[in-house]
């Protein structure tokens, strides 16, 4: 990953703030992309983080629902840096209603970030990923963050996992659309991850659910994920696109 291009979006908190921290630690250089430095979990913003540990990145304030916010992203760090080898793409919100208690408006925020930020992001990647000349046969590669509950159900949670479950065929068709031409794009699908976030991720009958479900003895930390993400964004995934990586410790085996 020495010397390699990578924008991390949602890279603030949790998943994305140690994914950001993983590639920068294996030479990466690492654009932060998020709508604020705020860390979830509390601490330092990633940038500092990352500057901390003896590394650089840089933070671009980013709304991944917006598509001139997203343009703008990748066309700075492709000024700035010269190429884009890999885009990230983590960030996301969660709304957690069932059906008939769903707004209409709240189902189209959290599809508009979730998914439609994916959309947006690997458009972007990918037209200026095919302007550039390949290294090792790849022009860049994507990696998106599904979930294991575009796989699953989410009791009370729909718009989250049809989402995501968005997010894995998009990965697929533009895996296998631009292939050819030197595109790699794959996903990690999570499973319960302790990020540090409050709320429902923290709710007793959320967390019981998950431990009955996990068969190793532990759940999930955010390193377990960005280990998972640095293997598909480096050139040791090689042969390796259009696949769902699962992280969740054994739960969709079980």
């Amino acid at each position: 990953m020495v010397g390699r291009v990578c924008i991390v979006t949602g890279a603030a908190s949790g998943i994305g703030r140690a994914t950001a921290r993983l590639l920068a630690a294996h030479g990466a250089q690492v654009v932060i992309a998020d709508v604020s430095t705020e860390v979830i979990e509390g601490g330092a913003p990633t940038a500092e983080l990352i500057a901390a540990d003896g590394h650089e990145a840089r933070f671009v304030r980013t709304d991944v629902a917006d598509a001139a916010q997203v343009e703008a992203l990748v066309a700075d760090t492709a000024a700035r840096f010269g190429r884009l080898d890999v885009i990230v793409n983590n960030a996301c919100i969660r709304h957690a209603r069932p059906l008939l208690e769903l707004d209409e408006a709240d189902w189209q925020r959290v599809l508009d970030v979730n998914l439609g930020g994916v959309y947006r992001c690997c458009r972007a990647a990918v037209r200026q990923m095919l302007s550039q000349a390949p290294i090792d046969e790849v022009r860049g590669r994507i990696v998106n963050l599904s979930s294991q509950h575009g796989m699953i159900c989410a009791p009370g949670d729909l718009a989250y996992g049809t989402s995501k479950a968005g997010v894995d065929y998009l990965t697929r068709q533009v895996a296998t659309d631009y292939a050819s031409q030197g595109i790699v794009c794959n996903a990690v699908a999570p499973g319960k991850i302790q990020t540090g976030a409050g709320g429902r991720a923290i709710d007793p009958a959320v967390m019981a659910r998950a431990e009955r479900r996990t068969p190793w003895p532990r759940l999930g930390r955010p390193i377990d994920v960005a280990r998972a993400v640095l293997f598909l964004a480096s050139a040791e995934a090689s042969f390796v696109t259009g696949a769902t990586l699962m992280v969740d410790g054994g739960w969709m085996a079980a």
